[in-house]
């Protein structure tokens, strides 16, 4: 069976979580419902659109409209364009892997595509991209890790996720899997790494280097 390393695309491939933050709030703006600024999207962090358009309802009584779904990705893609970038090193680190690898996202294919390609990380992975709409259930439910590791051939136990998010982090120990968090994109914030490793990540890593001697560790690199 196959040694795995699966990747969370946002937060942990690009530095992505301010700027969707920033879409969010514009596009609720627009549609006449303030009030969702960062503080509420941070609780929303790991989970699919869908759920997070539930999240959003719970915490400000806001109903964003069936209808206008897709001004949400609009605009995201719109910040993407112009400002996205990947988080810092992690060229430098996919070049040098050696493992098998795969992107295990909430994000819908087409945003997982986007952010790789204008990024330059694409190349990367190829076909490895798996998405939360491939599965009924989002994290933190372990479907979207589990799949991924059937479609490469990697038995759960032998699967390292490296995750930004306690959703993601719950989702992955769920699946079987170790949990290594990452806490060195733009959204992160005091108590990040020690939060994640409460929700049953192994450890934090602040940075790729960091990332890279967890990995040795764990014997998922040489």
């Amino acid at each position: 069976m196959t040694r795995l390393i699966i990747f969370d695309c946002d937060g942990v491939l690009v530095d992505s979580e301010p700027l969707a933050a920033k879409a969010y709030e514009r596009v609720y703006d627009r549609h006449g419902m303030s009030g969702v600024g960062p503080e509420i999207i941070a609780q929303c962090i790991g989970m699919k659109q869908a759920d997070i358009l539930v999240r959003i309802r719970e915490l400000t009584g806001h109903h964003f409209p069936d209808h206008a779904h897709d001004d949400i990705w609009a605009e995201t893609r719109a910040l993407f364009d112009e400002e996205l970038k990947p988080t810092d090193g992690i060229a430098a680190f996919l070049a040098g892997l050696a493992a098998a690898r795969c992107v295990a996202s909430s994000s819908s294919v087409e945003r997982i595509r986007h952010s790789l390609g204008v990024t330059g990380l694409a190349r990367h992975f190829g076909d490895a991209v798996f998405s939360s709409s491939m599965v009924r259930r989002g994290k933190p439910a372990p479907d979207i890790f589990l799949h991924a590791a059937e479609k490469m051939w990697a038995d759960p136990a032998d699967c390292v996720v490296i995750e930004d998010s306690p959703f993601g982090v719950e989702g992955a120990v769920a699946a079987g899997m170790t949990a290594l968090g990452y806490t060195g994109g733009g959204h992160s914030y005091p108590g990040h790494g020690e939060r994640l490793v409460g929700h049953g990540a192994v450890a934090s890593c602040a940075s790729w280097n960091e990332v890279s001697a967890r990995l040795k560790g764990l014997g998922f690199a040489d």
